[in-house]
């Protein structure tokens, strides 16, 4: 995922771990020799912003979004011809008046292919941080992270102990896509125990004894703090 960089912040270009505790809990139960965590790519070059999953911005500087946003829409309005574009741009218009972001409207599908298209920085979700949360690089990297869409699932083993990352509401066989696409090409069915069911017995091989494992197919909209054993005919 990409996050970007508005105003001044703790964060530098390049890539970040989002540190999420369960990694490391999770290398202690299954003997793993190593954690992985899921990596951020951190922009902050400004004509780099409109290809970013979700944005970071200090409170203050949200009119800066804000006023980038207007600027747009008032020149595309100037230009547009096609009346549902028209209507969306004023719709767009009114919400930024009201010093509120583009995201946070509710979108038709057919103005979700028109946002995509533009040049506004608020069409992806905006995280306005306090002063108070600039201070924790980590934990404030997690709440972007989440704010973005985006969930985390786990496998651990004799290999590593791994986050991944998916954007919510993904299921099963998009998740396996996450790990490598020869697991999704070919994917029977997923074991899945949440994270605190799994610590609550102690280990994968109570879990399965207390039959807390769940059989999962490809459809199965996978949920934060999943852990996952895919099986695969490969």
């Amino acid at each position: 995922m990409k996050i970007g960089i508005v105003g001044s912040t703790p964060f530098n270009a390049g890539k970040a771990n989002i540190i999420d505790p369960r990694v490391k809990v999770l290398k202690q139960m299954f003997n793993a020799p190593k954690e992985v965590y899921i990596q951020a790519e951190i922009v902050t070059d400004q004509a780099k912003l409109f290809e970013t999953d979700g944005l970071l911005c200090p409170a203050e500087n949200k009119l800066d979004v804000i006023v980038n946003d207007m600027e747009f829409v008032e020149t595309r309005l100037e230009r547009a011809a096609d009346a549902v574009e028209k209507a969306f741009l004023e719709r767009c218009k009114q919400q930024l008046e009201k010093e509120q972001l583009i995201h946070e409207m509710s979108f038709s599908e057919a103005e979700k292919a028109l946002a995509a298209s533009y040049s506004m920085l608020s069409v992806r979700p905006v995280y306005l941080a306090c002063a108070e949360e600039l201070e924790s690089r980590d934990a404030l990297l997690v709440k972007v992270y989440y704010h973005s869409g985006f969930i985390s699932f786990f496998t651990a083993g004799d290999k590593d102990s791994h986050a991944w990352s998916i954007r919510k509401g993904q299921n099963a066989y998009e998740a396996a896509g996450a790990i490598h696409t020869d697991i999704q090409r070919g994917f029977i069915r997923a074991e899945v125990i949440g994270y605190e069911q799994l610590v609550q017995d102690g280990g994968l091989s109570k879990a399965r004894a207390n039959n807390h494992l769940r059989l999962e197919m490809k459809e199965y909209v996978v949920h934060d703090g999943d852990y996952m054993v895919i099986r695969t005919n490969k």
